[in-house]
């Protein structure tokens, strides 16, 4: 099976890196799925989004990222993060909490980048926002 060479790095630290059969990533221009052979793109991550990939061993790695950019070339997919988190390192309730403070702040521009972090990391974890 035809697999791509895959790295997921976030400001702080490399999240993820590997063999991968498939990659699905929110941009700012929709949900990509990325299989082998994919055409070269430049994509801007969608905030609050959830980036998914699919191992050689068929198991997802599932990861909050939020900011960045995913890039695909002939060598393989680039995932750079402003911030990312994997599933199993979420803690769920701080996320929650997160949430119904960002909420109580209305309209205010933070507040909603605070919830929609949140919410990511809440889908990312398998949770319902």
């Amino acid at each position: 099976m035809a697999t791509l060479q895959v790295e997921l790095v976030a400001v702080e630290r490399k999240i993820w890196s590997g063999e991968a059969t498939m990659v699905i990533a929110r941009t700012t221009e929709g949900e990509l799925g990325v299989l082998p052979g994919h055409a070269p793109l430049l994509g801007e991550l969608a905030g609050g989004g959830v980036v998914t990939i699919r191992t050689e061993s068929g198991d997802d790695v599932v990861v909050a990222a939020h900011g960045g950019f995913l890039s695909v070339t002939e060598s393989g997919v680039s995932i750079l993060a402003e911030t990312a988190e994997i599933a199993g390192e979420i803690d769920v309730e701080r996320a929650r909490e997160a949430l119904r403070r960002a909420e109580g702040n209305g309209d205010d521009p933070e507040a909603l980048e605070a919830a929609r972090r949140a919410q990511s990391r809440l889908r990312a974890a398998g949770e319902s926002a």
